[in-house]
């Protein structure tokens, strides 16, 4: 694997870049989707309504709360996930002011 140059770039920059990996997945999107909807905490159930494996689910929730967009805590023999409020707010701020930057343009012709 290449070595990455993270430190190239802002800080800023690196986490919009993580927070968009995290989100790059649509079985992410469909996990938060869920957490949404439910507007609760899964423990465990993600199994039966994606079409996934369990070790397939768990990559992807992984990468989820490192990203800490969601966050997991043991409940006995189960983990149970939740959207991050705090971060959930941080990421569409951040997503919303990247999109507002554009400005429109007048095509050369």
């Amino acid at each position: 694997m290449g070595v990455t140059k993270n430190n190239l770039f802002t800080d800023s920059q690196n986490r919009i870049a993580a927070l968009a990996k995290a989100l790059g997945h649509p079985a992410r999107i469909a996990i938060l989707e869920r957490l949404l909807v439910d507007n609760a905490c899964i423990c465990g159930d993600l199994v039966d309504v994606l079409p996934l494996s369990q070790s397939t689910i768990s990559q992807h929730l992984k990468a989820l709360k490192e990203a800490g967009i969601i966050t997991g805590e043991i409940e006995g023999v189960k983990t149970c996930y939740c959207i991050n409020p705090n971060v959930w707010e941080e990421a569409q701020i951040i997503f919303v002011n990247l999109f507002q930057k554009h400005q429109c343009c007048t095509p050369k012709t």
